[in-house]
């Protein structure tokens, strides 16, 4: 089977993680996954920022959860995060983030990490704090948050895969 398609099929969310840190040259070739995605007119836009570290961990949980309107960590205990960054200037480079994610998913998944995109990000940096942490974080003015990757270990199985709803594809 491609090997690929074969990472597509498999690859699950995980929402429990072991506490180690990944290793760096794990990080740096989903990264690199991440900066080979399609970007509209070539342009490669998105910003791509590692989270790691306690108070930055803490920081994101933080304003993530109270987004999320729940109690607990909405990254499930993940040692590192991955959270991807539009220019605010140009609409379409929201879905070159998407393409980033997917590939940074896809390449942390066959490496054998476990992922959990999280999808609060936007509403995340909007916020005051949101913006005092993408200064921080070096994130160019204008820019939007739009997705984030748990990334870890994970410390339990992949879910099975729901059945495919095949009439989803129309051929003309």
């Amino acid at each position: 089977m491609n090997e690929v398609l074969k990472a597509i099929k498999e690859r699950r969310s995980i929402r429990k993680f072991k506490p180690e840190q990944i290793k760096e040259e794990e990080l740096s070739e989903i990264l690199e996954a991440g900066l080979y995605a399609p970007s509209a007119k070539g342009m490669q836009t998105p910003v791509l920022v590692v989270v790691q570290g306690e108070d930055n961990m803490d920081a994101a949980v933080k304003l993530n959860a109270k987004i999320w309107g729940k109690e607990g960590n909405p990254y499930f205990g993940a040692s590192t995060l991955i959270l991807t960054f539009a220019s605010g200037d140009i609409q379409i480079t929201e879905y070159d983030c998407a393409a980033a994610t997917q590939n940074m998913l896809l390449a942390a998944h066959a490496l054998g990490l476990g992922t959990c995109w999280i999808n609060r990000e936007k509403e995340m940096f909007e916020t005051p704090e949101g913006k005092e942490l993408m200064k921080k974080w070096g994130v160019p003015e204008g820019y939007v948050g739009v997705s984030g990757i748990a990334l870890g270990y994970p410390a339990v199985p992949a879910p099975k895969a729901a059945e495919r709803k095949r009439d989803r594809i129309k051929r003309v």
